[in-house]
C-alpha cells in the first residue's frame, strides 16, 4: 500500500459529545441555585477570595469550600475576543463577543457571551449585567442566562478592581 506522508494542513472533524453525569456535592448547590436563578460561588477558607463558578476546592491552597455566597448578576468584562468563525452546531451566528466576567462579589472570572451593543462598543472594564432566559426554560445550566448586557455604568479600571478585590479577601482571611 503507498500511503503519502506528507502532512494535511486542514480537515473538518466535528464531534459532538453529550454527557449524563452526576453532580458531585459541591457543584449540586451551585447546580441547584442556577435553576432558580441565583448565582452561587462558594469562598476559599484559606484564600478569603469568592469562587464562581465554584469548584469545590480552592486552587490556590486545595482545600475545600462550602462556604457559599450569593452573588449579584451585574459584573466587569475583564477581557473579550469576537468571534467571526462559525461554531459547527450553534445557533450563534458570528460575528460575536466572549468575554471574560467578574461578577460583582466574586474573585474569579468566567466566561460569557456578550450582546445588547455594537460589537465596537465592547470595552475592558465595562460594567454588564445578566439578560436571563424565561424562568420557564431554567435548567441546571449558566445557559440559564443568555447573554450579559452593558448596564451603562462608567468603566471601571481593572487593576484598582483587582486591588480591591484582593484587599477584601485579605480582611476575610485574617477575620
Amino acid at each position: 500500500m503507498d500511503i503519502d506522508l506528507e502532512p494535511v494542513a486542514v480537515f473538518e472533524a466535528p464531534i459532538y459529545l453529550r454527557y449524563h453525569a452526576t453532580s458531585a456535592r459541591a457543584i449540586t448547590p451551585f447546580l441547584h441555585a442556577l435553576r432558580r436563578g441565583i448565582l452561587l460561588g462558594h469562598r476559599s477558607p484559606a484564600t478569603g477570595k469568592v469562587l464562581f463558578p465554584p469548584l469545590g476546592s480552592c486552587p490556590e491552597s486545595g482545600q475545600p469550600t462550602s462556604e457559599e455566597v450569593v452573588l449579584a448578576d451585574t459584573g466587569t468584562i475583564i477581557s473579550f475576543t469576537t468571534v467571526h468563525l462559525a461554531i459547527p452546531g450553534s445557533k450563534l451566528k458570528p460575528p460575536f463577543t466572549v468575554a471574560n466576567i467578574m461578577l460583582d462579589g466574586a474573585d474569579q472570572f468566567f466566561s460569557h457571551l456578550v450582546s445588547g451593543c455594537a460589537l465596537e462598543d465592547v470595552a475592558i472594564g465595562m460594567r454588564v449585567r445578566a439578560k436571563w432566559r424565561p424562568a420557564s426554560e431554567w435548567g441546571y445550566s449558566l445557559e440559564n442566562i443568555e447573554y450579559f448586557v452593558p448596564t451603562g455604568e462608567p468603566t471601571v479600571d481593572i487593576p484598582t478592581l483587582k486591588a480591591e478585590r484582593l484587599r477584601l479577601a485579605q480582611e476575610r482571611r485574617h477575620a
